[in-house]
């Protein structure tokens, strides 16, 4: 196999937990770039030499300017994306913008959707919604002619996970975009397990919404989300979750019903989270500065390699076996009578950071940043685990820490 030309040692410094730790957990929280402390640095002295000024000198549009950062990660044009909370409260206020109460009022997705997205679209069913839920196979793969077929004239929106949380199945959104067009249905794409890994062009797939938050492979940490909307469908829905910042002039304190401001910024609610977006930004100029391709090119050469090794070493792997439906993590599943959580524990007493879910096993995932030895030390420290069964000695009863 060709080493795509990458050197993760340019950029392992940016990284300070790098310096004591194999970092394999990108898909769960990235790692801290080391830029993130001038940008808090810089938010705290000037919120204490500005003070209330602070709002008119960078504050009240950081949600949009941020979001046009971040954007550039995406293709998507200038002033179509915004910053919000996280992505429960973004499908809601998707959700909110929607009538349900004609024929067209279908949401379908699968059952490999994120759960804090079912439970968002769960909610409208009071509102008329009919929740469709696509089955996946064995393994969590949904078979992409399924779930096109269950995409009809009746579909109002179609709200899917781009790459599956448990396997990271990447699923054919080119595919399901097409369809939902034929049909006059929305696509609002999840790109959470995904941007920042994979490459993704919301002009090149006319995807009408896309969301997601920066906690993962953006490596902008917690409370970053982010909503870009087709700018042609931005004035055509509004939602009725809403708040002042999303008023045409939110400084005249108007009463009564909502005036939205036009384009991205009627898709804004409440005051913004100015720290956390400055934070995040460190994490979007990271990826910018690497770049997508490249990211992608070391994801799969490293995937690739830790997936032959450890199946030569007797493991079996939970998920999609080609790289080109596969996004930037591995899953290795564990026998029935082996305990993940523990695993994950006895990995962690080695420096080695991963985590485990149910129904699928332990989640591995390199990043830009992460060396060939690394994952070759994870597989043997995997293999004498299992080998010896010290990772017994980290189960408590039934509860694994």
């Amino acid at each position: 196999m060709t080493t795509p030309p990458h050197d993760p040692r340019r950029w392992r410094d940016d990284f300070p937990i790098l310096a004591e730790s194999t970092y394999l957990v990108n898909h769960s929280l990235g790692a801290m770039p080391r830029a993130v402390f001038a940008k808090l640095q810089a938010f705290a002295e000037q919120w204490a030499t500005r003070g209330v000024r602070s709002w008119v000198e960078g504050w009240w549009e950081a949600p949009v300017v941020v979001g046009d950062l971040l954007g550039r990660i995406m293709n998507a044009p200038p002033e179509s994306v915004v910053m919000h909370q996280n992505v429960s409260v973004i499908q809601g206020l998707v959700a909110s913008s929607l009538d349900f109460s004609g024929k067209r009022n279908k949401v379908v997705y699968t059952d490999q959707n994120f759960p804090t997205n079912m439970y968002v679209w769960e909610g409208f069913r009071s509102q008329g919604a009919r929740i469709v839920t696509v089955p996946s196979d064995a393994g969590g793969v949904v078979p992409t002619e399924r779930l096109l077929e269950a995409i009809d004239e009746e579909t109002l929106i179609v709200p899917l996970s781009h790459v599956c949380f448990r396997n990271s199945y990447l699923q054919d959104a080119a595919a399901v975009c097409a369809r939902a067009r034929e049909v006059g249905a929305l696509v609002l794409l999840d790109t959470y397990q995904s941007l920042g890994t994979v490459p993704v062009d919301v002009q090149a797939l006319g995807v009408d919404m896309v969301c997601g938050g920066s906690v993962k492979w953006l490596l902008g940490g917690p409370g970053a989300g982010y909503l870009y909307v087709r700018p042609d469908l931005q004035e055509r829905l509004h939602p009725r979750l809403t708040g002042w910042a999303a008023h045409a002039a939110p400084f005249a304190f108007e009463q009564g019903a909502q005036r939205y401001a036009p384009g991205i910024r009627g898709w804004l609610n409440g005051s913004p989270a100015v720290a956390t977006l400055a934070h995040a930004s460190a994490g979007y100029e990271a990826v910018l500065a690497v770049g997508v391709d490249a990211i992608r090119a070391w994801s799969i050469h490293l995937l690739e390699g830790l997936r032959h090794d450890l199946l030569e070493r007797g493991f079996r792997l939970h998920g999609p076996d080609r790289p080109e439906i596969r996004g930037g993590t591995l899953t290795v599943a564990l026998a029935e009578d082996e305990n993940g959580p523990a695993f994950v524990k006895a990995l962690e007493a080695r420096g080695i950071l991963v985590d485990h879910r149910p129904e699928s096993g332990i989640r591995v995932s390199p990043h830009f940043y992460t060396l060939e030895d690394e994952l070759s030390a994870f597989a043997e420290a995997l293999t004498e685990l299992r080998r010896e069964g010290t990772w017994k000695a980290h189960v408590v009863g039934r509860v694994a820490y």
